[in-house]
């Protein structure tokens, strides 16, 4: 399953355990005990950004799919599936 995550700094759907940095998830179709697994790897990864960057800097500016595709990620499944608004990435 892929998952598009976006910066956000008003609502957030999950945040960064290590800086508290807001996101915005953008799911490709699934069942809730996929999802929960999933926020589990996205609060690995989101952990990782900060290995060598300990601020909210630490994350990219862009939106980013987990697990990473190599695609623009307005065109990932989790966006288009996901109902990701058009030109917002």
């Amino acid at each position: 399953m892929q998952v598009l995550c976006k910066l956000s700094n008003s609502s957030s759907d999950i945040r960064c355990p290590h800086c508290g940095q807001g996101f915005l998830l953008y799911w490709e179709r699934s069942s809730r005990q996929e999802q929960d697994q999933a926020r589990r790897e996205i609060q690995h990864v989101l952990r990782g950004h900060h290995a060598e960057i300990s601020t909210p800097d630490a994350h990219p500016d862009s939106a980013f799919n987990i697990p990473n595709w190599s695609g623009q990620a307005n065109f990932s499944g989790a966006a288009l599936l996901g109902g990701l608004p058009d030109g917002s990435v």
